[in-house]
């Protein structure tokens, strides 16, 4: 490694440098020669995490674990939980916020009120949901969550969110399939 830095005409500072290390931490990973794993002071700062009392707080969150993704077999949101978050009674009248979010493994959404969990559910993907586009499963996130909660929603004023950025231009398609 030494010659090819210096055939390049590369200069590393020896004060700088490690030699013989069994792993080495990078950028928020530890790298050995079992592979590349998460390095443990960002779990921490997952479990730490204080819990999201707005919109931006949660979109802060979500951003944190999602990095995390391809270290978690079966990835979902919920299943970053580490403990079960104190629900509250919703309340009638009071305008209700859903979070949605699919992956390639299942759906998955959240039912806030007043920036408290008010419910949270997931589900595995069915057979034939494995073939959906993804704009398609994002959509079956949301049906999914307006289904199981539609006794708190209906007659209530609420907003929706999810991350896919392409539902802007669902109202201006032709064309849209059941």
């Amino acid at each position: 490694m030494l010659q090819t830095l210096r055939d390049k005409q590369l200069f590393a500072k020896f004060s700088k440098c490690e030699f013989y290390l069994r792993e080495v931490g990078f950028l928020g990973h530890i790298v050995s020669a079992a592979g590349i794993e998460v390095d443990p002071s960002k779990i921490s700062a997952i479990i730490d995490w204080k819990l999201p009392r707005n919109v931006s707080e949660v979109r802060s969150f979500l951003g944190l674990v999602d990095y995390y993704r391809r270290f978690v077999k079966g990835f979902s949101m919920i299943a970053l939980l580490t403990e079960a978050p104190v629900l509250v009674q919703p309340e009638s009248g009071k305008e209700f916020v859903v979070f949605s979010d699919a992956s390639l493994n299942g759906l998955g959404c959240v039912l806030m009120q007043e920036g408290k969990v008010v419910a949270y559910a997931s589900r595995q993907l069915k057979p034939h949901e494995n073939n959906y586009p993804t704009h398609d499963l994002e959509l079956a996130a949301i049906l999914f969550a307006l289904k199981i909660w539609r006794y708190y929603l209906f007659g209530e004023k609420f907003h929706i969110y999810s991350d896919y950025k392409s539902f802007k231009y669902l109202m201006t398609q032709r064309d849209l399939n059941l």
